[in-house]
């Protein structure tokens, strides 16, 4: 059979185009060959001139980048690793059974003789409670915790009330932890103000006291709430706090409390967190703002307290505070009410330090002093008192603190010496420097009744 002129002229031109699939297939190799010697090359020099050795390219990453929002699958997949690790740690603490058997077996194992109204038991049959009481139990049934509760009884036992106190604190806080961690969106162990918000929402049905809040208020309660926290455990005012911290404080210990439904008048009003205490702030907050704009101007919030705060005083905290076209919101306002409410605090004092300091030296001289006492004499004048030297004041005010510096006075100093709340009181508030002065008249003569 032969082909004809066209069958074997399409044949060769088949041919020659195999041929250039070759060619650029055999390019296309010797290049990549030609990178990867590069690479090798480049590795080689690299590590000998550095010193380096084989076994540094196997050192694990130390550092992985979070996922980004442009990248949802690793965030979901983040997010569900993270929940997926909590919720099992979250089956290795103790239940409310495994807790009632463990009080029974202390109970059935205690050391006699009873000494007053507490049980106690020695070392050797706590650690046959330890032995019964199963694997979860076994990191409270050491030698340091044993040692950590033990007190001066002569036959050397410990309080079973302690101790079960004290797993049941453990259990608490570690409850805590892995709830707060599951509004930690990052992962890397703090909250963000959104984050804090999420949690204590949610908490609210689970607190009985706060059954009587409207819906419409839980906006406000929770900012309410959450200012605390960030007031005094974010006083630098980064915008989030480690879980550490807040486990740490008493803050939640004090939410918490809202649970005992039997919890009495005088310590809801004395809670920060109670619906009572909410309820009065938030009250103050809507009297003081008389045109109902929601926003407090200057002459507003001048009527704060006693209304004896002054102008200068005023002026320098919507200067240094943030504020809307000059008024200040309801958030802004709780970290001024948590600065006066609480002022032996250093947090309070670093907050009312910012506005004293009015030249921005980190301290206070005599020019400081003087440019808010100033106004305190003026109202003097205005209620018919003599005002009173700004020297003298001056001289006892250095006189309290004690600072380092003879000459001016750090925020340090103040803290130190646990007057800083006299000396910003003095120099704010004509009521409280009234006060101040007339202190030996104002405190009851018990001479007379010891006496009797």
């Amino acid at each position: 059979m032969t082909l004809t002129a066209l069958e074997k002229s399409g044949r060769m031109e088949w041919v020659k185009i195999l041929r250039r699939l070759v060619e650029r297939k055999k390019i296309k190799k010797n290049l990549e060959d030609t990178k990867w010697e590069e690479s090798d090359k480049f590795e080689q020099y690299y590590k000998k001139w550095k010193g380096l050795n084989d076994n540094l390219m196997k050192v694990p990453t130390l550092y992985v980048k979070l996922p980004s929002e442009e990248e949802p699958l690793l965030l979901k997949l983040r997010e569900e690793s993270r929940a997926v690790f909590l919720q099992r740690r979250s089956r290795e603490l103790l239940d409310n059974d495994e807790l009632q058997r463990l009080w029974f077996l202390l109970d059935q194992h205690h050391t006699p003789p009873i000494v007053g109204e507490d049980q106690m038991i020695n070392y050797e049959d706590f650690l046959k409670v330890g032995a019964e009481a199963g694997s979860k139990c076994q990191q409270f049934f050491k030698a340091a915790v044993f040692c950590k509760l033990l007190q001066a009884d002569p036959y050397g036992r410990i309080s079973i009330m302690q101790f079960f106190n004290y797993v049941m604190r453990k259990v608490w806080l570690h409850q805590t932890r892995i709830g707060l961690s599951l509004y930690d969106v990052t992962g890397q162990g703090y909250l963000k103000e959104s984050d804090l918000e999420n949690y204590i929402l949610e908490l609210i049905p689970t607190l009985p006291q706060l059954n009587g809040l409207e819906k419409s208020f839980y906006s406000f309660y929770v900012c309410t709430a959450v200012r605390k926290f960030f007031f005094f455990l974010d006083p630098m005012r980064t915008g989030r706090i480690k879980i550490q911290d807040i486990l740490a404080c008493s803050f939640l210990d004090d939410l918490l409390e809202l649970r005992d439904e039997e919890l009495s008048k005088e310590m809801q009003e004395s809670n920060w967190f109670s619906a009572p205490s909410a309820l009065r702030v938030y009250g103050q907050y809507l009297n003081l703002d008389k045109d109902h704009n929601g926003m407090l101007s200057k002459e507003e919030l001048a009527r704060y307290g006693t209304g004896t705060l002054t102008d200068v005083f005023l002026d320098r905290v919507f200067q240094e505070c943030l504020t809307y076209e000059g008024e200040m919101d309801y958030k802004t306002y709780l970290d001024f009410v948590l600065a006066l409410e609480n002022r032996r605090e250093p947090q309070a004092l670093r907050y009312l330090f910012r506005i004293l300091d009015v030249q921005h030296r980190g301290s206070l001289n005599v020019f400081s002093l003087n440019y808010f006492f100033r106004a305190i004499q003026e109202q003097m004048k205005l209620h018919g008192q003599e005002p009173v030297s700004f020297h003298d004041v001056k001289d006892e005010i250095f006189d309290m603190v004690k600072p380092k510096d003879v000459l001016k006075i750090t925020l340090q100093d103040l803290i130190k010496s646990g007057k800083g709340d006299t000396v910003a009181s003095i120099l704010i508030d004509l009521n409280d420097f009234w006060t101040y002065e007339n202190r030996e008249y104002l405190v009851p003569d018990t001479s007379e009744e010891s006496e009797i």
